[in-house]
């Protein structure tokens, strides 16, 4: 195959597009078609198109078309593809909607061979230049080798969650997991083993956060959980699932059964009195690696139970703490939430013709909800 860029002219004169053709002989490979719509399916399958020169008035579909659909396409490499009109226009409203469209340049038909390949030159270099920056900005958020979001990112993550909470009076929790005496098992299957193991516990956990949550990498055998908005209890019920989930997993090795567990550690604000990400990561960090020393397998978030401010429990959330069997977090607030239930068991004595005590139930849910009002 010819190791030279390989462009795509689009002209229904054949005039036309042997005359650009004889301009870029030697320097490029070209294609031609005759109209938009046969370019747009070249421009599909052929993934080694790097740039487009297309006319502006053809048949079946026009320029401006075939550059909208283009720009609109779902495919990153035809998106950012460098796409050149070929016009004698000189019309302003031609220009300003062929630049709204997202047109790269323009060229009239008699350009001489020296200014097309300067300025293909010119496009292919910047195509080429923005293409290498987002390749590198994605391998700053993403780890290259699982696809995990790296340590740095999350910290940033981190970032943006504590200023929010700051500013809105809000929560922002973090939390740190990791296998408990990682190095053993390292020992036991290997250190790309072990790492494997790891990813795919890590998309598991993906699967199970919301999509505001950001998860990845901490260190070998640990990952980061940020989770703006949430409240600590919350965090430490999700924490302590998983925690289950992997004590009980059976998982084999070799043939043989490992027995595997993790560790938590969660931290939050504004219940930790801390003012920076950094601070608010090493903090989880640090309460993880308590509970590893404390025999693993369990969650440690601090005091945070006692320092959490108290904040209003939506019914869902007050659902998964009963789930998992923490009632203590949901009985301060059980007279508002009560209150909130009262439509539907209404409802539920209409349709299922039962008598509940409703009128008794709503007054000492109101008494309740007075009582555990704060001064």
């Amino acid at each position: 195959m010819s190791e030279l860029p390989r462009i795509l002219i689009v002209d229904d004169s054949r005039m036309v597009r042997a005359s650009l053709s004889r301009h870029l002989k030697g320097i490029y490979e070209v294609r031609e078609e005759g109209d938009g719509e046969a370019a747009w399916q070249t421009l599909v399958l052929d993934h080694t198109i790097s740039a487009v020169i297309s006319d502006l008035q053809m048949p079946v579909l026009d320029g401006f078309g075939l550059l909208e659909r283009v720009r609109a396409c779902k495919l990153a490499r035809l998106r950012e593809i460098p796409f050149v009109l070929i016009s004698g226009e000189d019309d302003q409203e031609f220009l300003d909607k062929a630049e709204k469209l997202g047109v790269s340049d323009f060229i009239n038909k008699g350009i001489n061979a020296v200014e097309l390949k300067t300025r293909l030159a010119h496009l292919l270099q910047f195509a080429s230049t923005r293409q290498s920056l987002e390749e590198a900005k994605a391998q700053q958020v993403q780890d290259p080798d699982t696809g995990l979001f790296t340590r740095k990112y999350i910290e940033l993550q981190a970032a943006q969650a504590l200023s929010h909470a700051f500013r809105h009076h809000g929560e922002a929790s973090v939390m740190v997991i990791g296998f408990d005496d990682y190095p053993a098992l390292i020992d036991q299957v290997g250190e790309a083993k072990a790492a494997e193991m790891g990813v795919k516990f890590a998309r598991l956990v993906a699967g199970k956060i919301r999509r505001e949550d950001c998860l990845g990498h901490f260190a070998p055998g640990r990952f980061a959980i940020v989770s703006p908005g949430t409240a600590p209890g919350s965090c430490i019920s999700f924490a302590d699932r998983v925690r289950r989930a992997v004590a009980d997993a059976v998982i084999t090795a070799g043939g043989k059964r490992l027995s595997l567990t993790m560790s938590v550690g969660v931290a939050s604000v504004p219940a930790d009195r801390v003012i920076s990400a950094g601070s608010l990561m090493d903090l989880a960090c640090n309460r993880m690696e308590a509970a590893m020393a404390a025999g693993g397998n369990r969650t440690d978030s601090g005091d945070l139970a006692l320092n959490a401010p108290v904040l209003p429990l939506s019914l869902n959330q007050a659902l998964e703490l009963l789930r998992d069997n923490r009632p203590e977090a949901v009985t301060r607030q059980l007279g508002r939430l009560g209150q909130q239930l009262l439509p539907m068991l209404r409802l539920l004595q209409q349709e299922l013709g039962v008598e509940l005590p409703l009128d008794e139930l709503e007054k000492r849910l109101a008494d309740r909800e007075q009582q555990h009002k704060p001064d």
